[in-house]
C-alpha cells in the first residue's frame, strides 16, 4: 500500500535505501504551517520506523517523534542504543504494540519492553499522555481477540500546556485504528518587515568603509594591559560599526523576492537575456 497524498498536505517519509528498507511510519503537514519550516530529521534517527520532524518557532527548534514498533520491537532498540542529546522534543507518539497494564486497565500484565518505552520517553524529558477520555486504541475484527490500548502519546515534562490528549473512537472509519488529538500551541512571532541593507559594491558602501576606518583610527589602543581595557576597545569597535551601518543603510522591504546574493551585475544579465532572449 502507497502513502496518500494530497496539495494541502505535505508528506515526511525517510526515502530507502533499498527494497527492504521501506518507510513503516509517514507524518503529515498542513500547509499552512509552512512558515514553521518543518523538516524530516534523518540526520538525527535514519530508521524506517521512526519519522522525526523539527519546526522552528520564536527562533526555538521543536521536534516530534512518531514511532511504529513493530513485533521485535526494532525501533525501541535503536532508540534504546542510538546516543542522541535531543532537546526540546514536545511529543512521540505512535504504535508501540505493547500491551501493559500501566496504560490498559483491562490487561493484567506487565511487559519488560513497556520499562524501555518508558526509559526512551524519560530520556527525551517526556511523561506517559493520559487521555481525557480513555479507551481502546486499536478495535479488534478477530473472532474472540479484546481490543486494545496500543496507540500510545508521551508529552513534555512539566507542560500546562501540553498535558492530554484526546482518543477519537467515531473517526476510525474503516481502519482498526483510532486517532488521537492533541493541541499544540503556537506561539506568536514578530516578524520584520523590512531590514538595513548596503548593496556590495555601491557609494554606500564605500561611505560605510570610510567612516568605519576613520573612526578606528580614533580609538586610542595604545595602553591595552588589561582584560578590561580590551573589553572596553571591542565594545567600541561594536558600536562604531552599529552607528556607522544604520548612517550608511538603507531600509529595504523584506518580501519572498528579496535575494541577499543579488547584485547589479545579476540585473544587467538578465535585462540582457530579456532583450536577446538567448
Amino acid at each position: 500500500m502507497g502513502t496518500c497524498h494530497h496539495p494541502n498536505w505535505i508528506a515526511f517519509a525517510r526515502y530507502p535505501s533499498n527494497n527492504n528498507d521501506f518507510p513503516r511510519v509517514i507524518s503529515y503537514v498542513n500547509i499552512r504551517l509552512k512558515s514553521l519550516c518543518f523538516l524530516l530529521r534523518k540526520d538525527i534517527f535514519d530508521h524506517r520506523d521512526i519519522s522525526i520532524i523539527s519546526f522552528t518557532n520564536n527562533d526555538t527548534c521543536h521536534y516530534i517523534l512518531n514511532i511504529y514498533s513493530d513485533s521485535s520491537h526494532s525501533a525501541l532498540k535503536y532508540l534504546k542504543d542510538t546516543e542522541v542529546n535531543l532537546n526540546q522534543v514536545l511529543i512521540m507518539m505512535g504504535d508501540f504494540n505493547i500491551r501493559d497494564s500501566l496504560w490498559d486497565p483491562s490487561f493484567p500484565f506487565h511487559s519488560s519492553i513497556s520499562d524501555n518505552l518508558i526509559m526512551i520517553a524519560d530520556l527525551f524529558d517526556l511523561a506517559l499522555s493520559s487521555p481525557t477520555n480513555p479507551g481502546p486504541t486499536r478495535f479488534s475484527d478477530t473472532a474472540g481477540e479484546s481490543n486494545s490500548v496500543i496507540d500510545l502519546m508521551f508529552l513534555r515534562c512539566g507542560s500546562t500546556e501540553l498535558d492530554h490528549h484526546t482518543i477519537l473512537p467515531e473517526s476510525h472509519l474503516s481502519s482498526d485504528y483510532v486517532p488521537l488529538l492533541i493541541d499544540i500551541p503556537i506561539c506568536d512571532e514578530v516578524i520584520q518587515l523590512s531590514k538595513l541593507v548596503i548593496t556590495p559594491g555601491s557609494k554606500q558602501e564605500k561611505e560605510f568603509i570610510k567612516d568605519v576606518i576613520s573612526n578606528f583610527n580614533l580609538l586610542h589602543t595604545s595602553n591595552i594591559d588589561n582584560v578590561e581595557c580590551l573589553n572596553q576597545i571591542v565594545n567600541q569597535l561594536g558600536s562604531i560599526i552599529e552607528q556607522m551601518w544604520s548612517k550608511n543603510a538603507k531600509r529595504s522591504k523584506i518580501s519572498k523576492h528579496s535575494k541577499q546574493w543579488w547584485s547589479n551585475l545579476c540585473s544587467l544579465a538578465l535585462n540582457n537575456y530579456r532583450e536577446s532572449r538567448n
